[in-house]
């Protein structure tokens, strides 16, 4: 027990460095894989019947898509792209709903493959940034 709360401190901690050193990009990065993380967890748990932790993961998921990924839009500046993605984090969010209710696992897939190709292209904007 004391060696789990030791990792979970730790974790806490180099989770705060590493937000608080973030630019706007790679805060939005951290999003994505914290996302993904709460998919596969959900994934694990879907595998071992375990539907509590399953939801929990899910409902993670899908906050930090709504209330991350969705709230950090800017739609002055982002206009059509802002709107199209928009658009598909609330089809993502609305995926993973249907894959928590109706247990069905091939929606949480689509979900994380969709966040995962998302993010790769965010990860290939960085440069392009760094450019100018």
């Amino acid at each position: 027990m004391y060696k789990m709360q030791c990792s979970q401190v730790y974790n806490q901690v180099s989770l705060e460095m590493r937000l608080a050193g973030a630019t706007p990009h790679q805060l939005i990065a951290m999003l994505f894989e914290a996302a993904h993380n709460a998919l596969l967890r959900a994934k694990i748990y879907f595998e071992k019947g375990i539907v509590a932790k399953r939801g929990e993961m899910i409902s993670k998921a899908i906050n930090i898509i709504d209330n991350g990924l969705r709230a950090s839009l800017d739609h002055e500046k982002g206009k059509e792209i802002a709107a199209d993605l928009d658009r598909l984090y609330e089809y993502v969010s609305r995926l993973l709903l249907q894959a928590n209710t109706h247990s069905d696992v091939t929606k949480l897939l689509e979900a994380d493959k969709l966040i995962s190709e998302i993010a790769a292209v965010w990860d290939e904007i960085l440069p392009m940034i760094q450019e100018d």
